[in-house]
């Protein structure tokens, strides 16, 4: 493990990430709304750390190792998240520096969890910026800064594996950087697309149009609205648009290149995550349907339409919200607890703990059923027709097993500083599934700004570990990890 080679590639990420803050900074000169200073300072400080770390640290004769991947990853997101916390420090947007971070580690880690009280209230740029930085994060900076540049050599690989969310990156292409590249080209492309129809079609202005793409292609759930979605909720084709997006967001991209590129629809119809990911999709939407039906209060039209969307965006880890969900019946309300863990897709950028890992621990549990009264048996698992190789199979046994007692440890250090069973739950639920809103004190209608300072630390905690996906962040406090060379 070098710190040298670590601190060297961070400081490039620094630099890269100063660069991006000019685009909040341009839209604040260009509307005069006084926050150009809060954008200034960072860029400032990115980039001289950046250039210091980048200059003067000398340079290695290897690339980057599988080691040093990991530490420069999981890094790179605590140090975008620490810089991109400033703007709402120096703008006055939020009152101190901890909950700042906590909105900037909630935006790149597109979990759209807010401490905002009064969202309509901040300048244009600082609320660009809170989208915007969800954009970024939702096909990975590591990601974006691999596809940029080519000194990385075989080390792209590794920092590919640590950031790219699912049980394995997806290679489309055979070379690393051109998978990065081919995946933010199909990013900006959906995101083009969704910004022209809200634009054109749905007939929002500009800056709402550009803030709804920010949200919904990263699954991030940020808005410039205290109302989200539900501002727009008169307007059919904007909300049916985000939904299709929405779900669009929550499938593997890998599946989308190989439709474009290589004309081949029928990977959608087998690959057996898609199935179980429309599956999900289509069985939650009607039981959380009937069940506002027959709570008495709701017409089955617009039941329809508030189940489909809410469940597209709790599913996709989006959480968008149209209404006040935490207002609904036990059951559907229950429903959306579960999305939460279960989340979308491999390869997609949603959260949560994947379609494709509940598909294959079910036929784990299923397999060790079989061998409790047949021991003998010989059983591969397989998906889509495809044996699972074994290290695989543990590792997301593994990987699972880490998420119940995430979520089991943090529910049980929640409810120590206070917060009812509900609250603590589904706040630990939203932040590792990167979902947002949760239920009763942090649902749609409230926020997390009631989260004590410790819980608010533990919180962002989650936020980044969810986004990684364990392994990468955990990995760091191994004693073993840090052996120098």
């Amino acid at each position: 493990m070098s710190i040298r080679v670590v601190l060297k590639y961070l400081g490039l990420v620094l630099i890269v990430l100063g660069g991006m803050l000019v685009f909040p900074l341009v839209w604040s000169l260009a509307v005069s709304d006084g926050a150009a200073i809060s954008f200034i300072v960072p860029i400032c400080i990115a980039g001289v750390v950046g250039g210091v770390l980048w200059r003067f640290i000398p340079p290695r004769n290897h690339g980057v190792t599988r080691r040093e991947g990991l530490a420069l990853v999981t890094f790179s997101w605590i140090a975008v998240s620490l810089l991109g916390a400033l703007p709402y420090t120096l703008s006055h947007a939020l009152p101190n520096y901890l909950d700042a971070f906590f909105e900037a580690m909630s935006g790149f880690t597109t979990t759209g969890a807010t401490v905002f009280t009064s969202i309509g209230a901040q300048p244009q740029s600082i609320l660009l910026w809170r989208n915007f930085s969800q954009w970024l994060g939702g096909m990975g900076i590591v990601t974006f800064f691999v596809a940029l540049f080519p000194m990385l050599g075989v080390g792209a690989a590794h920092l590919f594996e640590a950031e790219m969310p699912g049980p394995q990156p997806e290679r489309l292409r055979s070379r690393v950087r051109s998978t990065a590249q081919a995946l933010w080209l199909l990013y900006v492309l959906f995101s083009l697309l969704e910004f022209l129809l809200l634009r054109i079609g749905g007939g929002l202005p500009a800056f709402d149009a550009l803030n709804v793409t920010f949200a919904t292609m990263p699954t991030g759930g940020f808005l410039h609205l205290s109302e989200s979605i539900g501002a727009y909720g008169d307007n059919v084709f904007v909300t049916t648009v985000v939904t299709v997006f929405m779900l669009a967001a929550g499938v593997n991209f890998a599946l989308y290149y190989f439709l474009i590129r290589r004309g081949q629809a029928r990977t959608f119809l087998r690959n057996p995550e898609f199935r179980l990911y429309a599956g999900i999709f289509a069985v939650a939407s009607i039981v959380v349907g009937i069940d506002l039906v027959q709570s008495g209060s709701i017409p089955l039209a617009e039941a329809a339409r508030q189940a489909t969307f809410q469940v597209a965006s709790i599913q996709t880890t989006t959480g968008f919200t149209t209404t006040d969900f935490d207002l609904w019946p036990a059951l559907s309300k229950s429903v959306l607890l579960v999305l939460m863990v279960v989340g979308a897709s491999a390869g997609s950028t949603g959260g949560a703990l994947k379609v494709v890992r509940v598909l294959v621990v079910a036929k784990f549990a299923y397999r060790q059923v079989v061998m409790a009264f047949s021991p003998r048996s010989v059983m591969p698992l397989r998906v889509g027709g495809e044996v699972v190789p074994e290290p695989m199979v543990s590792a997301i046994v593994g990987m699972t097993v880490l998420y119940a007692g995430a979520l089991a440890a943090g529910y049980l250090v929640m409810s120590a500083l206070g917060l009812d069973p509900v609250t603590a739950f589904s706040s630990v639920a939203a932040t590792i599934g990167n979902v947002g809103p949760g239920l009763a004190g942090v649902g749609p209608s409230g926020n997390y700004a009631l989260i004590p300072a410790a819980g608010k630390l533990v919180l962002t905690v989650c936020m980044l570990v969810g986004r990684l996906e364990f392994v990468t962040a955990i990995a760091l406090v191994s004693p073993a990890f840090w052996r120098w060379r």
